[in-house]
Order: C-alpha cells, then structure tokens, then sequence
C-alpha cells in the first residue's frame, strides 16, 4: 500500500463530501449569526428612546433565534416586575389576558436567579406558575438576563421557537452577546432619557409657575398642570381632584384627554376611594391595571382601563388635590422614573398654586387695607368738614332776617346733613367689606340696592343711621332684609319711578325702614299680597307697616320694629 493510501480516510466519498458541505454551511450559518447579531446591535443602539429601545431589543432577539414571542421584563426597586414590554402577541390577545404578569412562576425565577434558563417544555419545570386565563399557549422557553454593570435590568423572555424546534446552545450564546450590547444601549438611552425628562419638566413647571404668579386664575393653571402632565407621562386622559365637604366628597376641577367632558365637575365619594387615599397619605400609587368596579366611584369607571398613576398635589399637612393619570388598556405601567419625574412636578405645581394663594391674599389684604384707609380719611376729613360748614351756616341761618334766605340756607344745611349721613354710610360699607368674615348687615343691605340699580336704570339712594351692625339682633336683621327686597322689587315692577330713596336707621330701640320713590302711587284696586306679606313680618316682631302717598306724589312705604322683639 502506498503512502498516500494510507493517508486518506477510509470513508465513502459521498461520505466525506456531505461532512465537508455541512460544515461549510454551519460557517455560512454562523457567519449569517454573527452579520444578523452585528446588525441587531447596531439597530438597538440606533435609538435613545428608552421605551423604542426596548421593543428594539426583543424584536432583535426574536429574529436572531427565529421564534414567535418574547418579551422584555425590567426590574423594579422592589424586585418585582415593574416594566413588561411584550412583542409578538397582539393587542386583542392582550386585551384577553386575565392580569399583568406579576413575575411569578419562571419569570420570578430569573428576577431571584439571574442566569441563563433553556428549557424544551414550560410547563415542565418545577417552578412553571402556569399562564393566566385567556394566554397563548407557549412551550420552549429561553430566558437570559440583562446586566447594566453589577446591576441586573431586567430579563429577555423568548419562547415558542417556529417549526416546533427547541432552542439550541448557538440561540443561547447569541442571545447572551445580544443582552450584553442592550445593557449599554440601555445605560444610553436611561441617561438620555433622565436628561429629557428633566428638560420636559423644567419647561412643564417653568410655564405652570409663571401661569400663576402672572395672575392666571386657579383653574385655568390647573387645566395647564393636567395638560402638561399627561403629555409627559403619554397618557390617555388626567384629572386632578380636589377634596370638597369637609373632606367627604371629593370633585373634578380640571380634566385632559380621553373622556374629559364627561369628567368635568364630577363630584362622588371620597369613601375608599384610591384618591382618598393618596390624599391622606401624601405617596403616589401607581396602579398596573384599572378594572371596572375597582373602587367605589365613577371617576376611574369613566377613565381608560389601563395602567394608573395618582399623584399629590403638595405635601403632608398640605395636600391641596390628587393628579389622576391613566393610560390605555395594554400599555406599559408606570415605572420609577416616570412616578418620580410626575411627583417632582406635582409637587413644583402644588408650590406654585400655594404662592399664587398667598398673593391673592397680599392683595386682598391691600384692598381692605385702602378700604380702611380711605374710610378713615373720609371720616376724618370730609365728614368733619361738612359737620363744620353745617354747623356755621346754622349760626348764620340765625342771623339772617330775611325768611325766604334763612329757609334757603337751612335747606342747604339739610343736604349737608343728609351729605354726612350719605358718606358716614359709605364708611360703614368700606370698614366691612372683608372676604374672611360673616357678612354684616349693612353689607347685605348694600349687596340688595346695588343690582337694582340696572333695573330701575338709576342708583337708588341708601342712607344706613346708626350701629345696624352690632344693635340689631339676627332675628330682626333676617326679617328686614326680606322686607327690603319686597319694597324694591314692587318699586321696579310697579311704580315707574326716577327716584327711590331708602334710609335705614337704628335709635331709640327701634329699627326702621322707609322706601320712597315718586312714581305713579300705589293703586287703588291692585293686588296687595306683597304688603300684607310686609305687614305680617312687622306684625311677628311687635312692629308696624304702612304704605302712603308721598307728599308730592309716589309712595312712602315705612315698616319699623323694635330691636327687641316682644315674645
């Protein structure tokens, strides 16, 4: 036997040449793997969306091993799934699905145990939880873990590998290459990610500040922070909620999105209600899935049934609203820094509604404050000088011989007088006119003359004698009011007048009423329930009613009752 004969292998030919072909073709098959892994990587780093970035990486490892699902499963602070991005299942199958995934079962396993997991049949393997109603079936299943340095991000789930294969030891180290670069990309797309957020919020607060500080009223700053908030949390609608009641019911004040009009001014139950709760404690809560019925109010049943977030607005012991956001049904829940970034500026706006209230009352303060002050200089100044002119020309009146000047000059001191009682009134308006306390008698009085002025077309005149603030009992100031509106309204309806004048006077223990004005009189025939009405009030209290004739001409209406009513 020659020496090359004995070199050669003693197999067939067909034998070798079929050995050499599938060797060249599992080159060809890993040159092809590593192309794909290389444009796999690429294509997931093209991207720094973090949420795009995500469905990236699950796409990429889908194609590479060739099978019909997988998922991506992030971490949370918690060690609990707080992110599940799933690819390959569609959203009416989502939508049948009876819950999110939790991460039980074998995804549990790999959050507890971040290794590498092949298996040939789920179901199989002793910690396999089992799938929820209304899942697809899955059986080959390979999970592989996401490192970002030392930290574990989250886990790649692939499963059901086409043309009922089992995934192979070249699926795993390809898929393990493919985490290893996703870790990266994430870390890019988390940084960039974090950067944006933070600008959307400077931008976000910067213009709910300004809103407020500029003047803008309180609801339309709130229909701003909505709108702002569900732009950057990607929602389908938001509301803020405020308490109302005493805290018992809680109601609507600004809504955004999905269903806004129905939401508006919706006012329901604060009892066991997940607002309620948010409200009392301070903390946010994120919800993975709103069910219908799921508390016991109409606000979320109106919302989205997807993943939830709530919101405070403000801090312990200060929490002024709760920011309700909520997405479709499907989508990604919130995860942590998104809740972080949503209570940063929930807060920042909380910030600014509590400065806008405290300019609003600076400047309240400044009008009572200008208020006082001009009463004070109009008692001091002007009520005190016409006192002065009076009283001189009353001196004069009596030295004047002549009857027709005297009476002219005590005609004039009679206006002064009336001037005085007239501005001393006035006074008495501006001393009381304060938001933060019980409105006074005179007040009210001042709030039933004031709108008859665009009925009558004229300003009725209001003289207010005396300390009807303080000598007039509730009792008595909760009768004359009521009288005071019946005599205007018969002056509006019926007397065709171009003057009323209207003197209001406590002294002598009696309180007093009169209404004059020159129209055409009371009539002869017409009807006179709204008098014996008038008389019946003065008649509970001891006191008296009359209407007459004017002396020259109208009527003088004059109910008076004692500031002590008889039992």
């Amino acid at each position: 036997m020659s020496e090359s004969e004995q070199l050669l292998p003693k197999l067939p030919l067909d034998e070798l040449l079929g050995e050499v072909q599938s060797r060249l073709q599992a080159v060809v098959a890993a040159r092809d793997g590593v192309h794909a892994l290389l444009e796999a990587v690429v294509s997931i780093g093209r991207d720094l969306e973090l949420e795009t970035a995500l469905r990236r990486i699950v796409e990429a490892a889908i194609d590479l091993v060739d099978c019909r699902y997988g998922a991506l499963g992030v971490i949370g602070d918690d060690g609990q799934l707080a992110q599940f991005i799933p690819i390959g299942v569609t959203e009416e199958q989502i939508a049948r699905i009876a819950h999110w995934p939790h991460g039980r079962g074998l995804l549990g396993l790999l959050i507890k145990e971040p290794e590498t997991l092949r298996l040939a049949e789920i179901s199989g393997h002793p910690e396999s939880y089992g799938f929820p109603e209304g899942h697809p079936p899955m059986h080959s299943f390979l999970g592989v873990p996401i490192r970002i340095r030392d930290e574990v991000f989250g886990n790649l789930y692939l499963t059901e590998k086409r043309n009922g294969r089992d995934f192979d030891e070249q699926d795993e180290i390809i898929v393990k290459a493919l985490a290893t670069a996703a870790g990266i990309a994430i870390e890019n797309a988390r940084l960039y990610d974090a950067t944006r957020r933070r600008e959307i919020w400077l931008d976000a607060s910067a213009e709910v500040t300004q809103a407020l500080l500029s003047g803008s009223e309180v609801g339309d700053a709130l229909g701003l922070i909505v709108a702002h908030a569900r732009a950057m949390a990607a929602a389908q609608s938001a509301v803020v909620v405020v308490p109302n009641g005493a805290g018992r019911l809680m109601r609507v004040v600004a809504a955004d999105g999905e269903g806004a009009a129905s939401l508006a001014d919706l006012e329901f139950s604060a009892a066991g209600t997940l607002s309620a709760a948010v409200l009392e404690s301070g903390e946010p809560r994120a919800v993975n899935e709103l069910r219908l019925g799921a508390e016991p109010s109409p606000l979320l049943d109106r919302m989205p049934d997807g993943p939830a977030l709530l919101v405070p607005l403000g801090a312990p012991p200060r929490v002024r609203g709760v920011l309700v956001l909520v997405k479709s049904k499907g989508e990604s829940p919130f995860v942590g820094p998104a809740v972080r970034m949503l209570h940063a500026f929930a807060g920042q706006a909380a910030v600014g509604l509590e400065l806008a209230d405290t300019r609003r009352e600076a400047e309240r303060h400044g009008l009572v404050d200008d208020r006082e002050r001009i009463a004070r200089d109009l008692h001091d100044v002007v009520v005190q000088r016409l006192f002065a002119s009076a009283m001189s020309l009353t001196a004069v009146a009596r030295l004047i011989d002549r009857p027709d000047l005297a009476a002219r000059v005590q005609h004039t001191v009679d206006d002064l007088d009336a001037t005085i009682r007239q501005i001393r009134s006035t006074i008495f308006a501006l001393q009381s006119a304060r938001d933060d306390v019980a409105p006074t008698l005179r007040g009210r009085l001042v709030d039933i003359v004031e709108p008859a002025r665009e009925q009558l077309g004229f300003a009725p005149g209001l003289q207010l004698i005396g300390e009807l603030d303080n000598a007039v009992p509730d009792e008595v100031a909760e009768q004359v009011i009521p009288v005071l509106q019946e005599a205007l309204s018969n002056v509006v309806r019926h007397a065709r007048a171009s003057r009323v004048d209207i003197v209001v006077e406590a002294s002598a223990g009696r309180l007093r009423l009169t209404v004059a004005d020159d129209g055409v009189g009371l009539p002869q025939d017409g009807r006179r329930s709204g008098l014996a009405n008038l008389t019946e009030r003065a008649e509970r209290l001891g006191g008296s009613f009359e209407a007459v004739a004017g002396d020259a001409g109208g009527t003088v209406v004059r109910w008076e009752v004692p500031l002590q009513p008889s039992r």
